[in-house]
């Protein structure tokens, strides 16, 4: 039985936003929360369905991280990821 090698760029948005949530274990509501601030914007296809990539999906485990460990709400991620972005 032969196997198949599939290969999906980091930037392609494929994940959608339940899958995404049991992945990083944040809830459907927190997700939308990050897409509303600017955070992580997926992909929309149409007006509804959003699509995370792997890139997104990384991103949102450092979140998950900074939200569960240190105890940080949305507004210091947002200052966090942006001083991160200037080093």
């Amino acid at each position: 039985m032969p196997l198949f090698d599939i290969h999906i760029s980091p930037d392609e948005p494929v994940y959608v936003i339940s899958v995404v949530s049991k992945l990083v274990d944040l809830p459907i509501w927190t997700l939308r929360q990050l897409d509303k601030a600017g955070i992580v914007c997926p992909k929309r296809v149409g007006r509804k369905i959003r699509l995370y990539s792997l890139k997104d999906i990384k991103k949102l485990e450092y979140i998950h991280f900074l939200m569960e460990e240190k105890g940080v709400n949305i507004n210091g991620i947002r200052v966090i990821l942006e001083l991160e972005s200037k080093e």
